[in-house]
């Protein structure tokens, strides 16, 4: 546990870090990147938020909130609570059109800076459970690496970046989502910045 946890953090920490990363939009306050590297395709998105740091890491590390602003979570109930910065959760996702709903069994680990310029973290990844084996009503999803790194910008506004590295299975989905609609990334960066404000 101790060395999933660290490898959690540290996965979200060299995503953040790799160089090549190409805007793709540039909208109010909201900047949406991309980075492919052979069949993984991650993407960034970077929100200016008018709250202080500490506050956007405690709302944004509970993901029992996220149904409040994304609507890609159906449903989330904590598993197990492995420490007091790692949780593992059960969450469900929609129905898309002629697709089984999602499901997905994820560890969260939230870590505050241990430096000034560090930003809090809040790195996501799907784990295995004995006791949550995969349901017929559901197509069991993966996530290989994703999370939230906040930047404190002054005492009162903190810069919010969302990255998400796609596993090979939930590209089209998301290639489609980023060319023709990103537009669902847009109203979900919407919908967070105004639950955080």
């Amino acid at each position: 546990q101790v060395y999933l946890s660290y490898s959690n953090v540290a996965a979200l920490a060299q995503l953040a870090a790799k160089p090549g990363w190409e805007i793709t939009r540039a909208l109010d306050g909201i900047k949406i990147w991309t980075l492919e590297e052979g069949d993984v395709l991650s993407f960034k998105v970077e929100m200016q938020v008018k709250v202080p740091s500490p506050l956007a890491f405690s709302l944004l590390s509970d993901f029992t909130l996220r149904q409040e602003w994304d609507k890609h979570f159906l449903t989330c109930e904590v598993l197990r609570a492995v420490g007091e910065e790692e949780k593992i959760y059960y969450v469900t996702s929609p129905p898309r059109r002629g697709h089984k709903p999602r499901d997905f069994v994820i560890l969260v680990s939230q870590r505050q800076p241990c430096k000034p310029r560090e930003p809090y973290t809040v790195a996501v990844r799907s784990v295995t459970l004995r006791t949550v084996p995969p349901s017929p009503e559901f197509s069991r999803s993966e996530i290989l690496c994703a999370g939230f790194q906040i930047h404190r910008r002054t005492s009162s506004s903190c810069t919010v970046c969302y990255f998400n590295q796609a596993a090979p299975g939930v590209m089209p989905y998301l290639a489609a989502n980023l060319t023709g609609s990103s537009k669902s990334i847009e109203d979900t960066a919407v919908g967070c910045i105004k639950f955080l404000e």
